[in-house]
C-alpha cells in the first residue's frame, strides 16, 4: 500500500479536476510554468518558471512545434483557458480573420526570459531552495556517526 504525501490532498479524479478547473488565478499562475532552455537552466540554476508575457518560447509538443517556426514572444497569458498565445502563431478563420492559436504552457519551453527585480528574486529563491536541498541529497541517508556504529558489532 503506498502512502499518501498529504492528507489533504484528494486523489479523487473529480475532486482533482474541480480544483482544477475552479482555482483561482495564483494558483494557475503556479501550473502555467514552463521549462527552460538548456542555456538558461545552467544560467539560472532554476529548472522551470511560471510563464509570462514577453518571454521567448519554443514549441517543443503538438501539432504547433512542427511549423516552420516554433519560436515566438509570449503575446498573452489567457489564465482562464490554461494557455497562451505566442507571436506568429494564427489560424484562419473561414471568414478570413486570423485569430491566435491557444498553446499549453507545458509544451513550450522558455529560451529568452524577460527579468525585471522581482522576477529575479524569485529566480534567486528558487536557485537557493533547490542549492539546499543539493546540499542534503550529498550527506547521504546515514551520518558517519552511524556507519561507525554498524562496525561496533
Amino acid at each position: 500500500v503506498k502512502m499518501k504525501f498529504n492528507k489533504a490532498v484528494s486523489s479523487s479524479r473529480r475532486k482533482c479536476r474541480k480544483a482544477h478547473f475552479s482555482a483561482p488565478s495564483n494558483i494557475r499562475r503556479k501550473v502555467m510554468s514552463a521549462s527552460l532552455s538548456k542555456e538558461l537552466r545552467t544560467k539560472h540554476g532554476v529548472r522551470s518558471l511560471p510563464i509570462r508575457k514577453d518571454d521567448e518560447v519554443r514549441i517543443v509538443r503538438g501539432v504547433a512545434s512542427k511549423k516552420s517556426t516554433p519560436y515566438g514572444k509570449v503575446v498573452a497569458v489567457y489564465r482562464r483557458r490554461y494557455c497562451i498565445h505566442i507571436q506568429g502563431m494564427n489560424h484562419e478563420k473561414p471568414n478570413g480573420v486570423q485569430v491566435p492559436v491557444p498553446i499549453h504552457p507545458s509544451n513550450v519551453e522558455i529560451t529568452k526570459l524577460k527579468l525585471d527585480k522581482d522576477r529575479k528574486s524569485l529566480i534567486d529563491r528558487k536557485k537557493a531552495g533547490r542549492m539546499g536541498a543539493d546540499k542534503d541529497k550529498s550527506k547521504g541517508k546515514f551520518s558517519e556517526k552511524d556507519v561507525a556504529m554498524a562496525d561496533v558489532d
